[in-house]
């Protein structure tokens, strides 16, 4: 297998993004990244676009073709569109990724977008609640706040976990997305604002949950040996890992962690060569308040139950020992779920490269986690600066 680097990022801004369709972020993105990659769109020999409720919300299908075309890809180039829920950007990264690591390719363009605020709110709901097994669960009337709201009261009640924890991970987020020009919110929120915001599912209020946002993000993949000739600071690829969890809570036997986090983090650890204790910089799934506590722990940064106390004690903040989400993750940023994958590595990939607005200083190594419906697929990715 070959090595593989990122040597070009680009993206739109994350919110609410009027006037703007889903192909005209999904372009800009893309001529973002390779306009960064220096390289001609001549040289792209392939496509792979994620995106997850394009055809639900908006009627608009065949993504990847039609932006492709937009983009100016040769016509042999293959565009393909896959979809994985919240994991499809990642998931798309992964095939680009497993196509030159496999000698197919030497250069691939992945992206992911995705145009949510156009659509009705009921509408929106039940599209999202598409990836809940319609046939269990969904039937039940379970909903994704639902789901991280049972996982939050059995953490609490397993491991004594706070209503003040849960609210200092979107008082953390916000802070860092107040920095983050990409973010769709730069507002600094306090402790009394999370805890006093609407209840949305008890034990969850309103900053406890990801907003709905437009967005779209891209890069370009090439292989390690070449990337010299395009970057000077180009980014490894040095871990990609899919894993395939539960479609339903029942399936797990518990509600303390996702099965499939705690595999594809091992996996990917394994595959790197690389320990939790190597990691700088984490941009971690946090799609409400809870997520990233348990996802925190499933991926071996903190024993089962410490997650909680690790963001109030300040280790994850940007000056802590592991600085979890400083672009704002999910819960500051927004959430355009078929783009999440690749704006999480956009944001590790500027931290590499000494260029993001909330630097962490030193950063060598960061990893990404993504979680796709009810812990029924994941990626991780660990990326190292050459």
């Amino acid at each position: 297998m070959r090595g593989v680097s990122i040597i070009g990022i680009g993206t739109t801004r994350y919110g609410i993004l009027e006037g703007q369709s889903i192909k005209e972020m999904a372009t800009f993105a893309c001529n973002d990244a390779i306009h960064d990659a220096g390289i001609d769109r001549k040289q792209i020999e392939a496509f792979y676009l994620g995106n997850y409720i394009s055809g639900m919300i908006i009627r608009q299908e065949t993504l990847a073709p039609l932006v492709g075309g937009s983009i100016g890809l040769r016509k042999e180039v293959p565009c393909t569109k896959v979809e994985g829920a919240c994991s499809s950007a990642s998931i798309a990264l992964r095939h680009g990724y497993l196509l030159i690591a496999a000698g197919v390719y030497d250069i691939v363009l992945v992206a992911g977008a995705e145009k949510m605020s156009s659509a009705p709110i009921e509408k929106l709901t039940a599209s999202l609640g598409a990836s809940i097994d319609m046939e269990t669960e969904g039937l039940t009337g379970l909903t994704f706040p639902g789901f991280w709201a049972l996982m939050a009261r059995r953490h609490m009640h397993e491991f004594g976990t706070t209503i003040e924890q849960l609210a200092m991970v979107a008082v953390k987020n916000h802070k860092n997305g107040s920095l983050n020009p990409r973010a769709r919110f730069r507002n600094i929120i306090t402790l009394e604002n999370v805890i006093n915001s609407r209840l949305i599912t008890d034990p969850l209020k309103l900053y406890d949950c990801c907003p709905i946002s437009d967005g779209a993000s891209a890069a370009v993949l090439c292989a390690s040996h070449l990337a010299k000739e395009f970057s000077n600071n180009p980014v490894e690829i040095v871990g990609s890992v899919q894993t395939t969890g539960f479609s339903t809570l029942f399936e797990q036997g518990q509600q303390i962690s996702l099965p499939a986090t705690i595999l594809a983090g091992k996996l990917a650890f394994e595959m790197s060569g690389l320990k939790p204790q190597d990691i700088d910089i984490v941009e971690i799934h946090d799609c409400f308040t809870p997520a990233e506590i348990v996802d925190s722990e499933d991926l071996g940064f903190f024993e089962k139950g410490k997650g909680g106390w690790a963001v109030l004690d300040g280790v994850t903040q940007p000056d802590g020992k592991l600085p979890i989400n400083p672009s704002g993750g999910l819960l500051c940023k927004g959430h355009p779920v078929g783009a999440t994958g690749l704006g999480q590595i956009y944001e590790v990939v500027r931290q590499l490269r000494d260029e993001h607005e909330n630097q962490i200083k030193g950063a060598q190594i960061g990893l990404t986690h993504n979680a796709g419906g009810t812990g029924a697929v994941c990626t991780v990715h660990i990326l190292k600066r050459r």
